[in-house]
């Protein structure tokens, strides 16, 4: 499946969640070979000729879709012109024993963090659990949290993963999520913790939170994000659709200009695989697209395609070259 070159803009129009759904699931039957594709692209205009709504829903949809096939295009005839290396034997085998330690310190993390947790979920398992003040937490896949609501506040520590959070009003009894070394606090709302290989992201939904560093603290409203650190320090708040960032609730990875590594981090949440990025100057690769949940094989597959990678796949690994 590969994308047709587009150019694509870094923000996306806001549109309603059915709708912008209904449009992504109707690309991908456009673009998926099977017959009848150009009855879907007629019906398809018909829809977006409809509304303002779904006008809108169809052009996030198609700068989405579109945007990996551009990037990689673009990338395609600059560094697929350089010579790559040969993979021989001997470095696949050192890749191996690498990805060994990997899986080994991975399961052992996997572990230590259910055995803490209250509340985990498996590979591929998203899943909702109402706590004990009336708030609703949605784990998304390979997530563990543990809760301490017996003290003044209620407390919930995410030990791994990402969950989002819609919290029950209490005044006398603030909800703070922890987070590596970061503190949430709740003002009513709904909001993303999202633990990635670099920091932490939060992501309001609705409402409005307080994340507080070692640097200070930065107050957050809807369609906000900041990320912070191993060391304290706060990168932002900026401007997101948390609609697109939260897609996972809705079964959908959505991807705007996101590096390489943090694509590879959300994935692997989803697939037993180890996925290693072989190469640093790699790790940077921006990625755009739409893509299922419940294929995440096709992401991979889609990111060989039109990047300038190379994905090698052995038993329960596989390497980006």
């Amino acid at each position: 499946m590969t994308p047709t070159p587009r150019s694509v803009s870094p923000a996306f129009a806001r549109a309603p969640i059915a709708a912008s759904d209904r449009a992504i699931e109707w690309l991908v039957r456009i673009h998926s070979g099977a017959p009848g594709a150009e009855a879907e692209a007629q019906a398809f205009a018909r829809w977006r000729a409809e509304s303002p709504e779904h006008e809108a829903a169809a052009r996030e949809a198609e700068a989405l879709w579109h945007g990996l096939g551009g990037a990689g295009a673009v990338a395609r005839d600059t560094a697929r012109k350089t010579s790559r290396e040969k993979i021989t034997r001997r470095a696949l085998i050192g890749g191996g024993a690498f990805a060994a330690l990997g899986l080994g310190a991975l399961a052992a993390g996997t572990i230590r963090d259910r055995l803490a947790a209250d509340v985990a979920t498996g590979v591929n398992e998203v899943r909702a659990t109402d706590l004990p003040d009336g708030s609703r937490v949605l784990l998304n896949a390979s997530t563990a949290l543990a809760l301490d609501f017996s003290g003044a506040e209620r407390a919930v520590r995410l030990l791994s993963g990402q969950a989002l959070f819609t919290v029950a009003r209490d005044p006398d009894r603030p909800f703070v999520v922890t987070a590596a070394d970061g503190r949430t606090r709740a003002l009513g709302t709904a909001f993303d913790v999202d633990m990635q290989p670099d920091g932490v992201v939060v992501t309001v939904v609705e409402g409005g939170v307080t994340v507080a560093v070692r640097e200070g603290s930065v107050t957050l409203r809807a369609d906000q994000s900041l990320r912070y650190d191993a060391q304290g320090r706060a990168i932002g708040p900026r401007t997101v659709n948390a609609d697109s960032v939260t897609a996972w609730r809705r079964g959908k990875l959505i991807f705007d200009r996101r590096p390489l590594v943090e694509v590879v981090a959300e994935l692997q949440r989803h697939t037993h695989a180890r996925i290693i990025i072989a190469s640093g100057r790699l790790k940077g690769l921006e990625v755009t697209g739409v893509f299922e949940l419940a294929d995440p094989g096709s992401v991979l597959e889609t990111i060989e395609q039109t990047l300038p990678v190379r994905v090698v796949r052995l038993p329960l690994l596989n390497v980006i070259l």
